[in-house]
């Protein structure tokens, strides 16, 4: 029995888990580790935390599964995408990780669309806009502000890549995860030296680019120790966490959407070709899947709302607080009888692209209690997500079904709501675990126990669950759309003026 490790390095902890070569999962663990906000919209980690977190999981992983070192034939990697680490030339870390939910570009991404000829140009090379989230505007960032860190500067890796370095010595990255670089030539599948150029950035400072099922390496005899595995041990290409969860929910065909709803609230949908949004609401990157794409709506925050409102809000509930929210939110009628609540706590992706937007409250009368602000806050990421729907309709993209995972598909009532807001049953499936499972299984394809992805998935992943649709509630929701929208339009501006106090 050959047995896989995939793991996955978030933002708010690291999850390793193992599958043997039919796919069950035989054993996992988390370690969690600290987000960093220097200044209000800055968000950072230490690297050297992903590593730590790295080495107990897997180790802890293969206690409990009572593992032998030989027994892992290879391992997958994911990571939260965007994130920009900088290494020296000695390959040391030179300054905290700026992570994909970090706002201080603005002013870098206005420079990227200047520097090559405007908004549209840009979608043209690279599939996306210029967002504040993503890693090129964070190199400029490091160019512009901290220029001695960035004359330092050799190589710029991503999260997951970083850990890959730590446990094979490789500077490698995978075409899924260098989509969001913003510097991927993403219908070719190769760095696009046409940007880098019009950037004046050096090709070499970026990583070998292979694709998510590829062996990258083997571990070091160091990092085997430190793990407690062999050097005989591969390590895949691996994904971002959103295509590794596509992965991981079987989103490898088309006509599957998930919704992932963690920190962020992610919708995800395969696609054979490349399609591309023309005004780049949606972000079109290369799938885990080799030789097809995927398009992906990102609202900034999901489940972090509520998390948010848990911890700042509601810290005498301690360990109670989810179930007690979800309990009270399930008293209250959809719709929250007239609260809206604008999920945008760390500005906005899709499909505003507002690093200015801020999360609010609007409707609140005397009548309202905390159930109706926890029901609120789970419609209004609901909401969010939708307008990432509708794109991907508009744009004419085929969903005949929806897969929800994340922390929101464990909640029955945001599940729930999840169906009635996208009028469409959410199914849920055998595997939960989301962009760690993805990666285990694109190790298994790389160690020879399935013969592609495709394959993998359909032997591994199955329905377990169908929320269907509410009648009445759907309509509720469907009449409400539209004032969340128009919220967020008659507060733009207000918004932005907001920022400029803070």
């Amino acid at each position: 029995m050959s047995v896989y490790l995939g793991i996955d390095i978030g933002t708010s902890g690291t999850k390793t888990l193992a599958i043997n070569d039919q796919g069950t999962i035989l054993a996992d663990a988390d370690a969690r580790y600290p987000l960093y906000h220097p200044k209000p919209l800055w968000s950072e980690q230490d690297p050297e935390d992903w590593w730590k977190a790295t080495i107990r999981t897997v180790r802890a992983v293969m206690r409990k599964a009572k593992l032998k070192p030989a027994d892992v034939r290879a391992i997958g990697l994911s990571g939260q995408m965007h994130g920009s680490v900088f290494l020296d030339r000695n390959q040391r870390v030179i300054r905290p990780a700026i992570l994909w939910n970090d706002q201080r570009t603005a002013a870098e991404c206005a420079e990227i669309e200047e520097r090559v000829g405007g908004r549209r140009r840009l979608i043209q090379m690279v599939a996306n806009p210029a967002l504040t989230g993503f890693t090129a505007p964070k190199i400029l960032w490091l160019r512009n502000h901290e220029p001695r860190h960035f004359e330092r500067t050799v190589h710029i890796l991503l999260p997951k890549d970083e850990v890959r370095r730590r446990l094979t010595g490789e500077l490698a990255t995978d075409v899924s995860d260098a989509s969001g670089m913003l510097l991927l030539d993403v219908r070719r599948r190769q760095w696009s030296r046409s940007l880098l150029a019009k950037l004046e950035l050096d090709p070499d400072l970026l990583p070998v680019c292979y694709e998510s099922e590829d062996v990258t390496g083997q571990l070091t005899p160091k990092a085997a120790k430190l793990l407690g595995l062999t050097t005989n041990c591969l390590v895949v290409g691996g994904a971002g966490d959103c295509a590794a969860n596509g992965v991981g929910t079987g989103v490898v065909k088309k006509g599957i959407l998930s919704t992932s709803i963690g920190t962020s609230g992610i919708m995800f949908v395969h696609s054979d070709e490349v399609q591309i949004d023309p005004q780049g609401r949606l972000h079109t990157f290369c799938h885990a899947v080799r030789g097809k794409w995927h398009m992906m709506g990102v609202s900034l925050t999901g489940g972090g709302a509520l998390q948010w409102f848990a911890q700042k809000l509601c810290p005498e509930l301690k360990r109670r607080a989810y179930d007690v929210l979800n309990q009270e939110a399930a008293e209250i009628p959809p719709g929250s009888e007239g609260l809206f609540f604008l999920p945008y706590l760390a500005g906005e992706r899709t499909p505003h692209a507002d690093p200015h937007a801020r999360g609010s409250f609007v409707g609140l009368t005397l009548k309202h209690g905390r159930g109706h602000l926890a029901r609120a806050i789970m419609e209004g990421v609901a909401y969010a997500m939708r307008d990432s729907l509708e794109i991907i309709r508009e744009l004419g993209v085929p969903v005949r079904q929806i897969r929800v995972s994340g922390g929101g598909s464990k909640s029955p009532l945001w599940r729930q709501i999840q169906a009635d807001v996208f009028g469409k049953s959410a199914v849920t499936i055998n595997a939960e675990e989301g962009p760690a499972y993805g990666v285990a299984l694109l190790a298994a394809v790389g160690g020879g126990s399935f013969k592609n992805v495709q394959e993998a998935c359909q032997a591994t992943i199955e329905i377990t669950s169908s929320t269907k649709v509410q009648r009445r509630a759907r309509a509720v929701y469907d009449r409400a759309f539209p004032e969340y929208q128009q919220l967020y339009r008659s507060l733009k501006a207000d918004f932005a003026r907001i920022a400029e106090l803070s």
